[in-house]
């Protein structure tokens, strides 16, 4: 009995909290606050020292749920891109991806060693995790907001945003060997990232043929099945990849590229489907790591971590921008805009999980810096987003949005909307 109160509990809170979670997605609109600002608010509202009380101190079940959460996001997100627009910024979203991210975690590095006395691999640690630009932010901003930007900027943001990660987690467990006193060192660990690279590209598009050629012979009798089939999909090259030594984020990203630009049955539904279940993954990935911040022990941090946040959004971000596009035939205000949108999301918050598994000395205060980097982040760069490109002249108004003629609404009924 008391087993079966305390389910019904564990899905009445977790009920409540999903639709908080929806509204706080509505309520973004109105209010020109990004969602994920929103998502983290309720979850530390929820938490041990919010309203709602609810004890959790689980660094490495935060880790684990974080990284199922991107898993979906980065397949989605990759869904939704076009190939023939991403050929037009493909090398530029990976110079961004990669010469952008060493550059920005280098700069922090310098920057931390001088504001909080760390030592150069502890400094190095905490650039590595707040080096790469966070795909949910990114995507969550322009599309909830419904922002279009002119020329190839949306379509080189999302994919830098989307194929960045591979080389902050990279760093990031790097940092974290050589920190633990393994016998790793640089020169040893260079080969490993051409290795992930390459096995996560290669592996992301054989299993982006593999889904597809499955989805269209399979000839399941209840089409209820084809989403379990493509979760399936995703689940397993992003493992197998991990298991090759390979990357799995970048691997599922590049699943999604592949399947979103060819035609397979139901793919229309498909793509919803994921749509929906990439927002899930965000709402509950962000209400999970606002539940894990105590906000009493941000306050002893809030100072440096500002001046941390305001460097790498003034200072690191547009320096790794110019430089990685120095050879980009692309406008000045252009390269403006694109480092004023390098926002940081849930992908540093996750990785700063990470070092609580060697139980690093520092662990606590980078998990606290990196949460305040990421909410000063979305705060001021995602709630100004729309005026900088106003400002800049590269705001582009949208199409409007056609009712999908597969909903259906009674005749004679009339639908009110908030």
């Amino acid at each position: 009995m008391l087993a079966a109160i305390m389910i019904e509990d564990i899905l009445l809170v977790t009920s409540l909290l999903l639709f908080l979670g929806v509204l706080a997605s509505k309520a973004s609109n109105h209010l020109g606050v990004p969602a994920l600002v929103l998502f983290i608010a309720v979850g530390m509202l929820a938490g041990s020292e919010g309203p709602g009380g609810i004890p959790f101190d689980d660094p490495q079940r935060a880790q684990i749920l974080g990284v199922v959460a991107l898993i979906f996001i980065l397949f989605a997100g990759g869904l939704e891109t076009d190939r023939k627009t991403l050929s037009q910024v493909l090398w530029q979203g990976l110079s961004l991806a990669t010469v952008g991210v060493i550059i920005t975690a280098v700069l922090v590095t310098w920057f931390a060693t001088i504001v909080l006395h760390f030592s150069w691999l502890e400094g190095f640690l905490l650039g590595s995790i707040v080096s790469s630009t966070d795909a949910a932010a990114v995507f969550s901003v322009l599309r909830s907001q419904r922002i279009g930007l002119k020329g190839s900027t949306t379509p080189l943001l999302e994919l830098e945003s989307g194929s960045n990660d591979p080389m902050a987690v990279f760093l990031t467990m790097a940092v974290i060997g050589l920190l633990g006193k393994s016998s790793a060192s640089w020169v040893s660990i260079l080969p490993m990232f051409a290795l992930q690279m390459s096995v996560g590209a290669i592996m992301g598009f054989a299993t982006g043929k593999a889904v597809i050629f499955f989805l269209n012979r399979l000839k399941l009798e209840t089409e209820g099945l084809y989403p379990v089939a493509t979760i399936a999909g995703v689940l397993f090259g992003y493992a197998a990849t991990n298991r090759l030594h390979g990357s799995g984020f970048l691997a599922v990203y590049v699943t999604g590229i592949v399947m979103g630009n060819v035609d397979f049955i139901h793919k229309r539904s498909l793509m919803r489907f994921h749509d929906g279940l990439a927002w899930l993954m965000q709402i509950v990935m962000f209400l999970v790591l606002g539940m894990l911040v105590f906000p009493s022990r941000l306050l002893p941090v809030a100072g440096v971590s500002l001046l941390i946040s305001l460097f790498l959004m003034l200072v690191a971000r547009p320096a790794a921008v110019f430089i990685a596009l120095a050879l980009a035939r692309m406008r000045f205000r252009e390269k403006v805009l694109i480092a004023w949108v390098g926002l940081r999301g849930a992908v540093p918050i996750v990785l700063a999980t990470f070092p609580y598994q060697p139980g690093l000395p520092k662990a606590d205060l980078h998990f606290n810096i990196v949460f305040f980097i990421v909410l000063t982040s979305v705060l001021l760069q995602g709630t100004s987003l729309r005026m900088a490109a106003r400002w800049l002249r590269l705001e582009r108004p949208l199409p409007e949005q056609r009712q999908n003629p597969g909903e259906f609404i009674a005749a004679g009924k009339r639908i009110t909307t908030w």
